[in-house]
């Protein structure tokens, strides 16, 4: 798709919340393509753009504003989806093969630990990203889960050294005039849920069959770590965003998950 203002071909647009036109980053912004909407009025959701991309099924949809609620899941997002949360299970489990070394690789093993990941490790990376694309939306923009190619691809080999970089993709939110406080909510969102799926598994860390066991334990310390991690104070993580709207909001989220991991989960 092309930019409305330079023409440039962009694979994955931007939308004008306010005069509904498509653009590329260099543009997205009011000022930038010499937005003639109003800009004093509430933004509104948006259609979501068709993109260039080969999954994508050609779509007659207008880009300009429109009253009907934009479907929740595109194809593409929703292919994407997929393929990171299935990727992402099975680079989570070579590592855990690397790091025990001893353990003997065969099919029952691996689909075993294949499918605690999926359980565990999956809706950890998604669902944070996820929770992003729905707070976003809450507030008037167009937001959508893209993967990343050669993330996935990261973290498939560094899973063959016994650890993971994991960098499976992100939420891609188009729109203008976003506040500090609505950037630090839709980011605080992400670790927020991956605090709620730890406690969910956490139970299980007391049951005595081994499988639960581990379910519990893997579901519940990453997630966890996965929370703690995105809330570090640097950019581009969650936790910088979440900084610059409110440091004491930041101190309250970040601290106190802190100790409970290193004491829950660090021998």
């Amino acid at each position: 798709m092309h930019c409305e203002f330079c023409g440039k071909d962009e694979s994955l647009p931007f939308v004008c919340n306010y005069c509904g036109g498509v653009f590329c980053g260099d543009h997205r912004l009011p000022e930038a393509h010499q937005c003639r909407g109003d800009l004093t009025q509430k933004r509104t959701i948006v259609a979501p753009p068709t993109t260039t991309f080969t999954w994508q099924t050609p779509s007659t949809a207008s880009p300009y504003p429109t009253t009907r609620q934009a479907k929740v899941f595109s194809r593409v997002e929703v292919r994407d989806i997929a393929i990171a949360w299935f990727a992402l299970g099975v680079a989570f489990t070579i590592s855990r093969f690397t790091y025990l070394g001893g353990v003997p690789l065969d099919a029952f093993n691996f689909s075993v630990y294949l499918g605690i990941a999926l359980i565990t490790v999956g809706p950890g990376f998604v669902f944070h990203e996820l929770s992003h694309k729905f707070v976003a939306q809450r507030y008037g923009f167009w937001a959508e889960f893209r993967m990343w190619p050669m993330g996935l691809v990261l973290a498939l080999v560094t899973s063959l050294l016994g650890f993971i970089f994991a960098a499976p993709g992100a939420t891609y939110i188009s729109g203008a005039n976003i506040s500090s406080e609505e950037n630090g909510k839709i980011s605080i969102a992400g670790p927020a849920v991956n605090v709620l799926i730890g406690a969910l598994f956490f139970p299980l860390t007391f049951s005595n069959d081994p499988l639960l066991y581990a379910i519990g334990v893997v579901g519940s310390s990453i997630n966890i770590f996965l929370a703690l991690f995105n809330l570090l104070p640097i950019g581009p993580l969650d936790g910088s965003k979440v900084w610059r709207w409110s440091k004491p909001i930041w101190a309250m989220a970040f601290i106190p998950l802190a100790l409970a991991f290193f004491y829950l989960f660090i021998p």
